[in-house]
């Protein structure tokens, strides 16, 4: 009798890591060669319990060491209540359920909210990994998605359109303590958008079309350069390889089998039935000893463990420089040791390599030398925008503020550029040593400064360089300052915000002495808190 597994095959597309260009996961598709069995499975339960089995027995035979996506509806999981049969399969597989994610795919509606969350939660519980797939192309409620905690959301690429709620998603996964990845990546442009919007992951026809046979190498666009790094550093979470795992009771020569059958794989960890590691095997270091005299002899049957060293593990949320101060802690030797990235319950995730580390933190800091001004050494207007269009996404208020020297030309031509310079450089060490926790500073040219910072640091703020008397070649200088309010909502980007700003700062430059006009976006009028108008002349 036919069966409906006879015209079903799978296809394999890789996850690539937008900040290593690797390839961090493989999602398994079904691809029927007659009938629409997806669409009967969205019906059926049984059958998609029984369609996820089958995809990941697909990967096994496949022998990818790679960590999977399976993807399953909604609907299933709040009926059948977890998938026992597909845990059984990673079990007889010899795979870990943390290195098998599922795919939760819409429809939600009609889905009964708490039998879905209680699945969920049990599958957890098993091992598993959780992505709220389709998101922004289906009907994923946000109270749901808050509530699933998934360990990554998938946008689809439509959204790239919209790269507010791009970002916004991305804030929203940084809290949930999620990956953000975009599907359906077809152009350079759609994979330039995702990175600069913040999504670690990508998908696509653009990396490599769903193939029969997994997919190792992807295309990689020109010119990539990886997600910009926020103030404390790169998360380490986009730095994460797929890990070699094995069970810590495995022999050194089952160690040795799949390191030389997988010349790319650069460690092994050894972990207990939880999926802790418990210890680390060096590639190097391990074949070396395999290889010296009577080394196989000695060992291939002996435990792997008793030629691996303990672990270096570091957190989900850990950033690249706590990566780098658990590196230096002990022998230079180990200097080249994968990292194991571990979760809330110390289960390995996965690794990060020093060389995708020192690589990304070396080109941030390139990038941020070259963005800053050589005068003042403060960063420039790209730095001050992107972090006001990130309060923008947060929904947070905020006040910006430009600030320049009045008549600054003159002071240049009477009292010399060098005096001029000196000027520069005090109004902006005075600007920073007002600075608060969250105020940024940036001098974006010439007599320039953007200041970004909350409200209720303006008054602080102006009065660090307005109560000040300034001079310059021994000539008396004032300062003008205009400030916009931004309460949440009120502004789109960055580009209205500074629209906002600059009859303000007319305003202020008309006033005598020392000046600060106050404004709020999107409303009229302003007012003036420090200087006064200048006279007019009348007919006499």
């Amino acid at each position: 009798m036919p069966s409906w597994t006879d015209t079903l095959r799978f296809a394999f597309q890789p996850v690539v890591n937008l900040m290593t260009g690797g390839v961090a996961a493989l999602e398994i598709l079904a691809r029927p060669e007659t009938g629409d069995i997806l669409a009967e499975a969205r019906r059926d339960p049984e059958l998609d319990g029984r369609l996820a089995v089958s995809a990941f027995r697909a990967a096994v035979r496949k022998e990818t060491l790679l960590p999977l996506h399976v993807n399953v509806f909604a609907g299933t999981l709040a009926d059948l209540g977890g998938l026992q049969p597909l845990h059984d399969a990673v079990r007889e597989a010899g795979r870990m359920p943390w290195e098998v994610t599922l795919d939760v795919c819409p429809p939600y509606a009609h889905v009964p909210r708490r039998a879905l969350l209680e699945a969920v939660t049990a599958l957890r519980d098993q091992g598993f990994r959780i992505c709220a797939d389709g998101v922004g192309d289906g009907d994923a409620p946000l109270r749901l998605l808050t509530d699933l905690v998934p360990e990554l959301v998938k946008l689809d690429a439509s959204l790239l359109a919209r790269p507010a709620a791009v970002r916004a998603m991305r804030v929203l996964c940084d809290e949930l303590g999620a990956l953000l990845s975009v599907e359906g990546v077809e152009t350079e442009l759609q994979c330039a958008a995702a990175r600069s919007a913040g999504a670690q992951l990508a998908q696509g026809e653009l990396f490599a079309p769903p193939a029969r046979l997994p997919t190792a190498d992807v295309y990689v666009p020109p010119g990539y350069s990886g997600v910009p790094a926020p103030p404390s550093g790169p998360s380490v979470r986009q730095f994460v390889r797929p890990a070699a795992l094995l069970p810590a009771t495995v022999s050194a020569g089952r160690v040795r089998a799949l390191l030389t059958g997988s010349p790319d794989v650069s460690g092994v960890l050894l972990v207990d039935r939880d999926g802790v590691p418990v210890r680390s095997v060096h590639r190097s270091r391990f074949l070396l000893s395999m290889s010296g005299r009577y080394g196989h002899a000695l060992y291939a049957d002996r435990p792997a463990a008793k030629l691996g060293d303990p672990p270096r593990t570091v957190g989900v949320d850990a950033t690249a420089w706590e990566v780098l101060d658990v590196v230096a802690v002990g022998g230079r030797d180990r200097t080249s040791d994968d990292v194991a990235v571990v979760d809330a319950y110390g289960r390995c995730v996965g690794v990060v390599r020093l060389a995708d580390l020192v690589r990304a933190l070396a080109d941030s800091r390139v990038e941020e030398a070259a963005g800053l001004n050589p005068l003042t050494r403060l960063p420039g207007s790209d730095a001050i925008t992107g972090e006001v269009d990130r309060r923008i996404t947060d929904g947070r208020p905020f006040a910006l503020s430009w600030l320049d020297v009045d008549h600054f030309k003159q002071v240049n031509d009477g009292a010399g550029f060098a005096a001029g310079d000196e000027l520069i450089r005090a109004v902006g060490r005075a600007l920073l040593e007002a600075a608060s926790g969250s105020t940024r500073v940036g001098h974006i040219g010439g007599d320039d400064f953007l200041v970004l910072t909350d409200p209720d640091g303006l008054d602080p703020l102006a009065a660090s360089v307005l109560d000040v008397p300034w001079s310059a070649g021994g000539r008396p200088v004032t300062l003008s300052l205009a400030t916009v309010l931004c309460p949440p909502g009120s502004v789109p980007d960055h580009r209205q915000v500074a629209a906002c700003l600059a009859p303000l700062k007319k305003a202020a430059k008309g006033l005598r002495g020392a000046s600060w006009v106050l404004g709020r976006a999107g409303a009229p009028g302003h007012e003036v808190l420090r200087g006064s108008h200048r006279a007019t002349a009348t007919a006499g």
